[in-house]
């Protein structure tokens, strides 16, 4: 067996298909923290509270955390 002379080239990280889903898992979590940044700015600058919607928007923060956790999850399982 001989080695060949020049090592094969080295072939970046193939762009799995997967990696929409960490994109989706930031998205709806940036979403969320923006909408946590809104309820305290609304009580902060204004007399009212805020609505009902932006409490439900901020919810997406968590739900973008779980993702982002089954998206680490499924990735980081080895292949064969």
């Amino acid at each position: 067996m001989t080695n060949p002379s020049t090592p094969p080239p080295p072939s970046g990280p193939a762009r799995r298909s997967s990696d929409g889903l960490l994109h989706f898992a930031l998205g709806l979590f940036a979403i969320g923290l923006l909408a946590i940044v809104a309820i305290f700015l609304t009580s902060i600058l204004s007399d009212s509270s805020p609505g009902l919607w932006l409490y439900l928007v901020a919810m997406l923060a968590p739900l973008g955390f779980l993702v982002g956790v089954v998206y680490a999850l499924w990735s980081g399982r080895r292949s064969r």
